[in-house]
């Protein structure tokens, strides 16, 4: 990692925290952006940075050495604090998010073709990418398979489907959404990623497989 993938890595790093602990301060984003970044992915939350870390890693590109931070925002409301703190730097901006959140990216001043809209949100999207033999083998390599078999056994989870049971498994404790965001994208191969995913990566960064035939 180079001096300048180390300054986008730290910042990075400084605004997730500042998200962790609800902080909302305009002057925390944009005095602390260093000259290295030059783009942004605007996530709603740590899940959907795990995920595009662990996508990062199976696409072959290291975000912060192109210049590129994944900012957790600590929810989707926050997207117009952030691009307006952050635009008018002239980094470039992308956004992530669930599908019934689009609009508030919309509404910040994110163009269509700068927003990758999760269907209907990132759990969703891995799930169906994975199938729910091989979620809940990461379950069982995670030793968390127990605790969602008496999961399955709760009276309002009985009657819905694996699919369903497990998107609603993933959001039940603090650190799971995250945890399983990037293990479940890791147990992805590359050209099985969500198609917002990779774009979510790819608008900023390029697309590594271009790359790799031109080189």
């Amino acid at each position: 990692m180079t001096r300048e993938g180390d300054a986008v890595t730290a910042f990075e790093r400084a605004v997730a925290a500042m998200t962790a602990r609800r902080e909302r301060r305009e002057s925390t984003v944009i005095g602390d952006l260093p000259d290295a970044v030059t783009g942004v992915v605007l996530v709603e939350g740590a899940s959907d940075r795990a995920a595009l870390h662990a996508a990062a890693d199976l696409l072959g590109v290291d975000p912060a050495a192109e210049g590129v931070a994944i900012l957790p925002m600590g929810g989707a409301m926050s997207v117009r604090r952030f691009v307006d703190a952050l635009a008018p730097s002239g980094v470039r901006l992308h956004g992530l998010c669930d599908e019934g959140e689009a609009d508030f990216f919309r509404r910040a001043g994110l163009s269509v073709d700068a927003i990758s809209v999760c269907r209907p949100d990132l759990e969703g999207e891995l799930l169906i990418a994975l199938g729910d033999a091989r979620a809940e083998a990461v379950l069982a390599r995670r030793g968390d398979l127990g605790l969602f078999r008496t999961f399955q056994r709760q009276p309002a989870q009985r009657a819905r489907e694996v699919t369903a049971q497990l998107h609603r498994f993933f959001g039940t404790t603090s650190g799971r959404k995250e945890l399983y965001g990037r293990l479940l994208t890791a147990e992805l191969a590359a050209h099985e990623l969500p198609v917002p995913v990779r774009e979510a990566l790819t608008a900023l960064l390029g697309d590594p497989s271009a790359r790799a035939r031109l080189g």
